[in-house]
């Protein structure tokens, strides 16, 4: 078979998916998102699937060329007729937060209360139509970055005095309704094609908007580390998530959002808002790193049933056995010295 591609820009929060994918002695290569080239002459590509696991934080780690790089070359991909999982529309979804909020709104699900704005001199105009407090969002985020919570008219009209209103890497924020949370945490909506997964509740702490629940994005302490610095081994963090089970209402409508923009793997995230116990989505992430612990927390390994699904897009046949081809071994030794040691051990084990 042709090698799975994995295409990432982040060195360490793959790693599970990496392993998974070795038991299983399935080839792949991995695609650097920072450092990437491609032909838009080409008709075919040695991968017999593109993984794509871009982030939207790329830029908190010196990785801002990858963000709109990606979108391109996913449209090309699916131009040419290259299986992608995650192609270019549940990324340009991911790359905007405006966005997300018309795809809500086309759907008819709730979402906070929100005006999307271009310039700082009307963060005021936006804040003046809303309930305080409220939320300035960088559109393009990540991780809880970009995000500044105002109080009160006071506070939002010093910031934007002071020239302190950041707009994002696009020069595009979300002014947004910062809603208590019923019983103070939010709830994330895992989906595999399409369907429901898992849920978590997760709580995060006061004042932070860094609610990835995956080990490796966290210390003990609960503290986001440095995303450039960010560690697989990471000991167990201190943030408490625990299983959830939401109505089939709202489970109903993250699937619909997940149809809509053809998300094959990600997340889906609602909060429940203490002032009206009503329900609002307000976070689609295609990038999902899963839950610490997680056949502790909610029973299974969720990298499992992922690279089922990247098996059928890939088309291997349950039951067998892949094979490093000619075409595999080549595409291993071109990409990446750490796969061409893959491919080494492959052969090692009477695979070649």
């Amino acid at each position: 078979m042709k090698p799975i591609a994995i295409y990432h820009e982040h060195p360490d929060w793959f790693r599970p998916l990496f392993a998974e994918l070795e038991r299983r002695h399935l080839p792949c290569v991995r695609l650097d998102a920072s450092a990437h080239v491609y032909d838009p002459a080409e008709t075919d590509v040695p991968w017999s699937v593109v993984v794509n696991r871009a982030s939207p934080s790329a830029y908190l780690r010196g990785h801002a060329q990858s963000t709109f790089h990606t979108l391109n070359w996913l449209r090309h991909l699916e131009r040419v007729g290259v299986p992608v999982v995650n192609g270019s529309r549940p990324y340009e979804t991911e790359i905007s937060k405006a966005l997300q909020l018309d795809v809500l709104a086309g759907l008819g699900l709730p979402y906070p209360r929100t005006f999307v704005v271009n310039s700082p001199e009307r963060v005021r105009e936006a804040a003046a139509k809303l309930r305080y407090p409220v939320l300035v969002k960088a559109n393009i985020g990540g991780s809880g970055a970009g995000i500044v919570k105002y109080d009160d008219e006071a506070a939002l009209a010093a910031a934007v005095d002071e020239g302190r209103i950041a707009l994002g890497i696009d020069g595009v924020a979300l002014v947004q309704e910062a809603a208590p949370l019923r019983d103070g945490h939010i709830t994330r909506i895992e989906l595999l094609g399409g369907k429901f997964l898992y849920a978590i509740d997760v709580f995060p702490a006061e004042g932070s908007f860094d609610l990835c629940p995956a080990d490796i994005c966290q210390t003990t302490r609960g503290e986001s580390l440095a995303r450039a610095a960010c560690a697989i081994d990471a000991p167990k963090n201190g943030m408490r998530v625990q299983a959830a089970s939401p109505a089939a209402e709202i489970v109903g409508g993250a699937e619909r959002i997940a149809r809509e923009v053809g998300l094959d793997i990600g997340g889906i995230e609602f909060l429940v808002d203490d002032r009206d116990g009503k329900h609002y989505y307000y976070d689609v992430n295609a990038l999902s790193n899963f839950v610490a612990d997680a056949p502790r927390v909610i029973g299974f390994d969720p990298w499992q049933p992922f690279v089922d699904f990247i098996e059928e897009r890939a088309g291997v046949k349950r039951g067998a056995a892949p094979s490093w081809s000619g075409e595999s071994r080549r595409a291993a030794r071109h990409e990446e010295p750490a796969t061409a040691a893959a491919y080494d051990a492959a052969v090692a084990r009477g695979e070649g």
